[in-house]
């Protein structure tokens, strides 16, 4: 059987039902904290699974030997944010719950370049979300969240779209400018909007 039919069989089997699992859990233990815009959980798409099972390293090499199972971000969640201030606070809440196998913060390469930003962590599935009845073989054993604002998931995801589409031309120099420039109007607009958020805290 071949890894794409593979994946599609724990695709339809097991992720999604996880995924619908992991999302109420998720709403549940976060439901008295401010200021969430929405939680989300979805398996990884068959398509963008195949293409990141396909990577090669910079020495043409596949990065990935076992794809179904060195691929960790089969199952991934979100949480949007209004403000800056609150992925941290959120960000804590979360892990009083699951056990992080990595926690990252997202950000450029270096301070003059604006590009994606985020909270990433890897965190174990608890195994109260796991059926029983599943072939345990086609259940990973992590999953993905990424915890967001408003204005670094809007831009993410258009900057997925407009420059990563599988088969279409790389991006020119300008259009790389393009969404370099929308990126640092994100990162100014989340900055403004949280200062202008804890002054009115501070004065109420």
């Amino acid at each position: 059987m071949t890894i794409e039919a593979q994946y599609r069989a724990r695709y339809d089997k097991v992720l999604f039902p996880i995924a619908n699992k992991l999302e109420e859990f998720l709403k549940d233990i976060l439901s008295d904290q401010p200021r969430i815009d929405r939680i989300s959980t979805r398996p990884k798409s068959i398509a963008r699974f195949m293409g990141k099972a396909k990577t090669l390293t910079s020495v043409g090499t596949p990065k990935y030997e076992d794809p179904l199972h060195q691929i960790q971000d089969q199952i991934g969640a979100r949480i949007i944010t209004f403000y800056k201030d609150d992925v941290e606070r959120i960000s804590d809440e979360v892990q009083r719950y699951f056990h992080a196998i990595e926690s990252k913060n997202m950000l450029p390469e270096n301070d003059w370049e604006f590009g994606y930003f985020g909270n990433h962590h890897m965190l174990l599935l608890p195994v109260d979300l796991i059926d029983p009845g599943f072939d345990q073989g086609l259940v990973p054993f992590c999953f993905e969240l990424q915890i967001k604002t408003l204005f670094q998931h809007a831009w993410s995801e258009a900057n997925h779209d407009l420059g990563y589409k599988p088969g279409q031309q790389p991006l020119e120099s300008d259009e790389l400018r393009q969404l370099a420039f929308t990126s640092a109007q994100a990162w100014g607009a989340d900055r403004v909007f949280n200062e202008l958020f804890q002054k009115g805290a501070q004065t109420s």
